[in-house]
């Protein structure tokens, strides 16, 4: 499902992580523990395609048989694309700079109308050429950003410690959102919202905004809004820090029932150790780095 190798990531000069490496099973439930500042969710974003790691030669990042690192063109500052844009860019500067020192210093009446000619005609060919270049080359990078985003949107479902919803929007229309984004019909996608939020045990609040809902409860709306669009991996951030403990416990036992029911794989980062300890495996990462 999940197969990550030798995944690094920089802020600027200060490393995060070093290498990471892990193989993550089709149903599996695995948390991520360790000390803050550790790197954990630092991999989660990457993991789900929210952040991008440095590269070299080994790094691999494949979901669901999916080349992430592909798709997220990683390798764009050194490409071919990118070089020739900034040359076309800094041969349209050059000539810039040649017409102004033209026109300051060296017009003369003889070859005045020739040389405008001439280098009009060679600054505009450059000028032109970026442009259309630019073009092409954004074009290119704005479908590429849309195939990424189209496949987080619906292979991939996230939640997180807060609940991020939407304030102005009902607990239904908060579920909906993910799939109306996947151009999904609205009569399906909204029976589909009241199914999962019935499922959740908030058939009564789907007409609730956030506000008038508890902590615990709009946390669910979270989980329902990560599921509409039936993703095959859910990434979850501390999804049980900002709860009191009964919250976080039927939160919790939530996540095995919705992968006994579901078949999701989930991902979970939290300093909660009930439930580290309640996942399949967990890992435990230690200054930027899985520990064996």
């Amino acid at each position: 499902m999940i197969q990550a190798k030798n995944i690094h990531k920089f802020y600027d000069k200060l490393e995060v992580l070093k290498g990471v490496d892990l193989h993550i099973k089709k149903g599996e439930i695995v948390s991520i523990v360790g000390a803050s500042g550790a790197g954990k969710t630092t991999l989660l974003q990457i993991l789900g395609t929210l952040d991008k790691p440095e590269i070299n030669s080994e790094s691999s990042l494949t979901i669901n048989g999916k080349n992430i690192l592909k798709l997220q063109n990683v390798e764009t500052d050194n490409s071919k694309e990118e070089k020739t844009f900034k040359i076309i860019s800094w041969t349209g500067a050059v000539y810039i700079i040649i017409l102004t020192v033209y026109l300051l210093f060296f017009r003369t009446k003889i070859f005045d109308d020739t040389l405008r000619l001439v280098v009009i005609g060679v600054l505009f060919s450059p000028i032109i050429s970026m442009l259309v270049y630019y073009n092409r080359y954004f074009k290119r990078k704005s479908k590429q950003d849309k195939v990424l985003s189209d496949f987080r949107n619906l292979n991939l479902g996230f939640i997180f410690q807060f609940h991020q919803l939407l304030p102005e929007f009902t607990a239904l229309e908060n579920v909906c959102i993910p799939a109306f984004m996947a151009n999904k019909p609205k009569a399906e996608t909204e029976k589909e919202a009241k199914k999962i939020l019935e499922y959740l045990g908030l058939s009564h609040r789907i007409n609730h905004k956030p506000n008038e809902l508890s902590g615990g409860e709009q946390q669910r709306v979270a989980v329902a809004r990560a599921l509409i669009n039936k993703p095959d991996v859910i990434f979850a951030d501390e999804p049980s820090g900002n709860l009191d403990t009964h919250s976080a416990e039927n939160l919790h036992q939530l996540f095995f029932q919705l992968r006994d029911e579901f078949g999701q794989t989930f991902v979970i980062v939290t300093h909660n150790e009930e439930l580290a300890n309640m996942a399949d495996r967990k890992l435990v990462m230690i200054d930027g780095q899985i520990s064996n």
